[in-house]
């Protein structure tokens, strides 16, 4: 198995395409949307999932090469390995993005398993070894990381961005933001909620900013 270079890719507004009509394709096409994808589907049938989505373009056609034109990202989740192979070898001709599920070997890139908290998100792979045991691992992620930490996390980029306002010096405003960033602060969120804890942030940016003179 390769070592894998983690990465995140902003693929909104990108047209990404994924090839198969079943119940895995669904996940992956809703997945790409959620992304800000421009999210094509091909397949001669598709799932009644489907049917009810918003927002995915459905043809329901056979897959042929021009299907790729203009595509960022291309995901195959079909059961026909031959069409799955051809949408790899072709996808790779084109110096493009693809995934072929569950065949890591036809693959250069792979999708990890994610906990979604807001803007926190937490990766979890195998390099492709093992993804059940990187969902078991995700369930015991998202049992670990409650709703809270995307509270925190939502709260923390808004006081960066009055820190970053209110205190010019670099050094100074990492400390402040490392100082935001404590476990005490986030266990007052879970005992005090946001507002109490946003108060809070704020005055200490506020004794930040009279203590060093801005």
């Amino acid at each position: 198995m390769p070592r894998y270079y983690p990465i995140y890719l902003d693929i909104r507004d990108k047209k990404c395409v994924v090839v198969g009509g079943g119940d895995v394709a669904y996940r992956k096409a809703v997945s790409l949307k959620e992304a800000g994808a421009q999210v094509v589907v091909i397949s001669p049938d598709f799932s009644k999932d489907f049917l009810k989505e918003e927002g995915i373009t459905m043809l329901r056609q056979k897959y042929e090469e021009r299907c790729l034109e203009g595509a960022t990202l291309i995901i195959a989740a079909t059961n026909d390995k031959e069409i799955n192979q051809r949408v790899w070898e072709e996808a790779r001709r084109h110096g493009l993005l693809v995934n072929v599920v569950d065949q890591p070997e036809l693959c250069n890139f792979i999708v990890p398993s994610v906990v979604n908290r807001g803007e926190l998100q937490i990766s979890i792979s195998t390099g492709g070894a093992s993804p059940a045991f990187a969902r078991r691992l995700r369930q015991e992620l998202e049992n670990h990381f409650g709703p809270e930490y995307g509270e925190f996390v939502e709260l923390l980029s808004k006081m960066r961005s009055e820190a970053r306002s209110q205190i010019s010096d670099g050094t100074k405003r990492q400390k402040l933001m490392e100082r935001l960033a404590s476990p005490d602060m986030l266990d007052m969120i879970r005992t005090k909620g946001t507002r109490e804890t946003e108060k809070e942030m704020r005055k200490i940016i506020g004794e930040e900013t009279e203590r060093n003179g801005y």
